[in-house]
């Protein structure tokens, strides 16, 4: 008789085949009672709802939803395609949020058919599905398919968005006003359904949005039709001082948008730039000072468990893999050796800077040697493979607890060049470091390690403005990560932005007591 790990043993292998074949969402019909309920138990399956499961961790805590945001589009896919067939799609502001590249989990999904019941369907951690019923069915150049969702075109989308899609997103929307070369997509869908009052709207959208000439074929044409069409500028607040160029690239034109619309939250929050420091010779080695509890910190925050010994012996050269097995083996150990040398480079970044050299390509030029730096002692361990150290990641990466998906792994060759000319451009050193660290995070361009490296990131602009080196305690973690988490579903940077110049004015106190301490000694 089969003992009890061969039986879960053999339910792994068919879960194993399973994913292996792509499905990332389950039938019950997949899989027999037996299995089900072995892996349910295990806790390597959850169930969604009747007849669908996902794959989950048996390793992460109850309450734990990064199983169910990194399934969550696949499986409104496929419950949609089962119950609907192929005549459902999403609502137009849901099109138009991921024509946008807001890849944020939504609370609830608005699914229009015409097989709708008006009903609620409650889903995992408070998400939902709303199928609406819909009389008059899109034609087919109205739809497309992408990853298996069924979305408007931007065009159709827009011209079916509410007034209030402009008010409630105004960065998708200049996003998608920058992706029409000329008025003729739009003007389609506006002359076959005589919508004159939307054509008003759409006018006045592209207008702010700095497309005046599309703006002006919307209204001649429509006159030249027949249609009375009056002017309306659907957007609330001034009009943007920077302008996004016709034919950017939606996920470049979202970081330039986003950008310019938290900047000012930024400078409200952070405390003026002293500007580079005169002794460096003391700013150094304040960084010197604080590394050991620096990396407790960072470390921590990252959910691994070093030690001030641990750290300590790493420093000091004590790290000796070929005759010490737990740092040979340890995954905090090696994760402690990679910090240090990554530090190593980050630190000769700062001094590049304080010896007046361009910010934004030092950060540039140096974080691919940080992240091969920070990796390193796991791939010689065998931890991990040589491949880790290639580069910015090829696949799909989903952040734990958080609503937040970062842009498709294609975005992000487009997303990095398109940050670093925004730290480029930007003139406030306390802006480039705040949006820096947070946009970096959002675009999470590695396969791991986004979280120290944005905060080097960080550390390096910040002393571009004189800032001290600023760590972020593990005590305060979760307000850190509530704030990032804020900025990136919501848009809304003054919380971490608040929390950031907290942490740069207590850096700053312990700051003034190094050189103190340093002066006394000297005496």
């Amino acid at each position: 008789m089969a003992k009890p790990n061969e039986k879960l043993a053999d339910s792994l292998t068919l879960l194993r085949d399973l994913r292996n074949s792509g499905a990332n969402v389950i039938r019950s019909r997949q899989l027999s009672r037996i299995h089900r309920q072995r892996l349910l138990r295990g806790g390597f399956i959850q169930e969604v709802m009747k007849g669908w499961l996902i794959p989950a961790r048996p390793d992460v805590s109850p309450g734990d939803s990064t199983a169910w945001y990194a399934s969550f589009w696949e499986f409104c896919a496929g419950y949609c395609e089962e119950r609907f067939g192929h005549t459902w799609h999403l609502s137009p502001e849901q099109s138009l949020l991921l024509h946008a590249e807001n890849t944020v989990v939504p609370t609830q999904l608005m699914v229009l058919t015409p097989r709708g019941n008006n009903n609620q369907v409650q889903l995992l951690f408070g998400t939902s599905l709303f199928d609406l019923r819909e009389s008059a069915v899109p034609s087919q150049n109205e739809i497309v398919v992408r990853d298996g969702i069924r979305i408007f075109a931007p065009a159709a989308a827009l011209v079916r968005a509410g007034e209030a899609f402009f008010t409630r997103h105004p960065v998708e929307a200049r996003v998608l006003l920058a992706q029409f070369r000329d008025s003729s997509e739009l003007l389609v869908h506006l002359l076959e359904g005589g919508h004159s009052v939307v054509a008003g709207r759409l006018a006045g959208a592209c207008r702010f949005a700095g497309r005046a000439d599309i703006a002006a074929d919307i209204l001649k044409t429509m006159v030249a039709a027949g249609y009375d069409v009056r002017e309306c500028n659907p957007f609330e607040g001034p009009r943007p001082a920077v302008l996004i160029r016709t034919g950017t690239a939606p996920i470049v034109a979202r970081l330039q948008a986003l950008w310019q619309s938290q900047r000012e939250a930024v400078l409200a929050a952070m405390p003026a730039a002293s500007g580079i420091p005169p002794d460096a010779t003391s700013y150094l080695q304040f960084i010197d000072d604080i590394y050991q509890t620096d990396a407790y910190n960072s470390l921590s925050i990252e959910g691994y468990h070093v030690t001030p010994e641990l750290i300590e012996r790493v420093g000091s050269g004590n790290w000796d893999p070929a005759r010490h097995d737990g740092d040979r083996q340890g995954r905090d150990a090696l994760a402690a050796r990679g910090y240090w040398q990554a530090f190593q480079l980050v630190k000769r970044s700062v001094a590049e800077v304080l010896k007046g050299a361009d910010p934004a390509s030092v950060v540039r030029d140096g974080h691919g040697d940080w992240y091969r730096e920070m990796f390193q002692p796991s791939v010689a361990a065998g931890l991990l493979e040589p491949t880790a150290l290639a580069g910015y990641r090829n696949d799909a990466v989903y952040l734990r607890s958080s609503r937040h998906v970062p842009p498709r792994w294609e975005a992000v060759r487009d997303a990095m060049p398109a940050l670093f000319d925004l730290i480029a451009s930007e003139p406030e050193p306390a802006v480039r470091a705040v949006l820096g660290h947070w946009l970096f995070g959002y675009i999470h361009p590695y396969p791991d390690g986004n979280g120290r490296m944005a905060r080097f990131l960080m550390n390096t602009l910040l002393a571009s403005g004189g800032y001290p080196w600023t760590i972020i305690r593990v005590e305060d973690r979760i307000a850190y990560l509530a704030g990032l988490e804020r900025a990136s579903v919501d848009g809304e940077i003054e919380a971490f932005g608040t929390f950031v110049a907290s942490s740069v004015r207590r850096s700053e106190a312990d700051a003034r007591l190094h050189r103190l301490a340093g002066a006394r000694i000297s005496l």
